[in-house]
């Protein structure tokens, strides 16, 4: 009875936030209307108004009080998202008679921002069903709930409790409905600016909003079952390649720019890592394409760019196809996807903060341990001293979701591994999940609408725990299988 009454109160804590993500979901009905695809209202108009019921009918629930906990914001911001992607599912099944599975892996592909698609007949698909897979990875790239958060849901629980449990920076404004209104506009103005530049390159006003809703958002959703090389465009791959970064480095460094304040660029942690990782991964990746697949110097360096900036930013694009490269590079490219981006970015991956602090915090343990135990040692980080405690607090927390993240890579890994099929190798069947977890969607051919039932909600609950950075789907399941902590 106690676990019902904490469940109940979990489920209640969403139920603001279905009220105000419902008419952010009305938009792709317009472009049902745009395009006179009367067959497509019902499908498109049941999202929305499920999310409104759903949101007004949770609330009269019995709940049990409570006061603010960062554990209850947890389990109601894993619970949000998986009915998000749930019910994000429907028009997929009423409009393609998809299976249910198929959906579901389609709507949580597209609030995750990974690239991954159960889609075959891309380019016969209704431009709403389009439009709704591209907004999906919009609105999910900077999080649903920082949407929510900047129409003014006011939730049980404690905003920056539930803004933080979306994986998010902490916020960069006093106010967390400040800052969640504030990355809304900052995300609108990259976006536009984004399709503007993309017009340049000659695609179609319709093609250029796609496009730059899932490359702003390091979504990868494309258009056409061939992705990117459909276009066969060159400038168009250039252009892509500073719009992904865009997308993948901290937000709050734009809005700095945007209020005039000094600051250095290149004085970020976060930008000084991502560039010399990006820098590291491109030489190696160009090596190996030259040395193991025998590509000329030109190819490769086409190839290990665009491709090791899409891996890094997690935006999923390819202009080539896996299969041709050696496993070994296959196995380096997995590292730079489990990386990913930064933190208050649209990117996924374990992110560049905790690599960054997990360095600076091996270097503080050497000097600790070699120096007298008379002296002490601080711990700095982007010049901050930072308190013994707080640091080996927040040293514990960083190598505690790295150690959940390689867990999870390796147990999701180890289950498909089971019913993989013959003509794909165990380094391309791992890499499909690496690359799930960070939500990057690169694909070695492994995901497709030909591979397992096991194996699909294998992926679709991998992507789900790679958004959330684990911690809160873990926090969800204790609450299932245990009840109050």
């Amino acid at each position: 009875m106690q676990r019902l009454r904490y469940l109940s109160t979990i489920v209640s804590d969403v139920g603001d936030l279905f009220v105000f993500v419902a008419p952010v979901t009305c938009v792709p009905l317009l472009v049902a209307l745009l395009y006179a695809e009367w067959e497509m209202l019902i499908p498109m108009a049941a999202v929305p108004v499920i999310f409104f019921l759903i949101g007004v009918v949770i609330p009269s629930l019995p709940r049990q009080e409570r006061g603010f906990r960062l554990s209850t914001a947890f389990c109601s911001v894993a619970l949000f998202w998986f009915a998000c992607a749930v019910v994000s599912g429907i028009p997929f099944m009423l409009a393609l008679n998809m299976s249910f599975t198929d959906a579901v892996f389609e709507g949580m592909a597209g609030w995750t921002g990974t690239a991954f698609t159960m889609m075959v007949s891309l380019d016969t698909t209704p431009h709403a069903l389009l439009f709704w897979r591209s907004y999906m990875q919009w609105v999910g790239g900077i999080g649903i709930i920082a949407f929510a958060i900047a129409l003014g849901s006011s939730t049980g629980l404690s905003r920056s409790k539930i803004f933080r449990s979306e994986s998010r920076d902490e916020p960069f404004l006093p106010s967390v409905m400040n800052t969640g209104r504030r990355l809304v506009k900052i995300y609108a103005l990259l976006t536009f600016i984004a399709i503007g530049l993309i017009l340049f390159t000659g695609l179609s006003l319709w093609e250029a909003v796609n496009l730059g809703l899932t490359t702003i958002s390091t979504g990868g959703f494309t258009l056409h079952p061939d992705g990117i090389l459909h276009y066969n465009n060159f400038a168009l791959e250039l252009l892509l390649i500073p719009l992904m970064i865009v997308g993948a480095l901290p937000f709050k460094l734009y809005y700095l720019v945007i209020e005039n304040r000094r600051f250095s660029l290149f004085g970020d942690m976060q930008v000084k890592l991502f560039l010399i990782i990006l820098a590291i991964a491109t030489a190696v990746v160009t090596y190996d394409l030259i040395f193991f697949t025998n590509l000329g110097l030109g190819a490769a360096l086409h190839q290990a760019i665009f491709m090791t900036v899409s891996a890094m930013t997690t935006t999923g694009y390819q202009i080539t196809g896996l299969h041709s490269w050696a496993d070994v590079t296959i196995l380096f490219f997995a590292l730079v996807v489990f990386i990913g981006g930064a933190a208050g970015s649209t990117a996924g991956g374990i992110k560049l903060n905790r690599v960054g602090f997990a360095f600076q915090a091996l270097f503080w343990w050497f000097q600790r341990v070699f120096l007298s135990g008379k002296v002490l040692i601080p711990f700095r980080i982007e010049g901050r001293i930072i308190p013994k405690a707080m640091a080996e607090l927040e040293t514990a927390k960083n190598m505690l979701i790295i150690i959940l993240s390689v867990g999870t890579v390796a147990i999701a890994s180890l289950i498909v591994i089971q019913f993989n099929a013959s003509s794909y190798s165990v380094t391309e069947t791992a890499f499909s999940i690496v690359s799930a977890f960070s939500n990057c969607g690169i694909n070695t051919g492994y995901v497709s609408p030909a591979m397992p039932v096991i194996s699909k909600w294998v992926f679709i609950i991998t992507m789900w725990i790679g958004r959330l950075e684990v911690i809160p789907v873990v926090m969800l399941l204790i609450a299932v299988f245990k009840g109050e902590d």
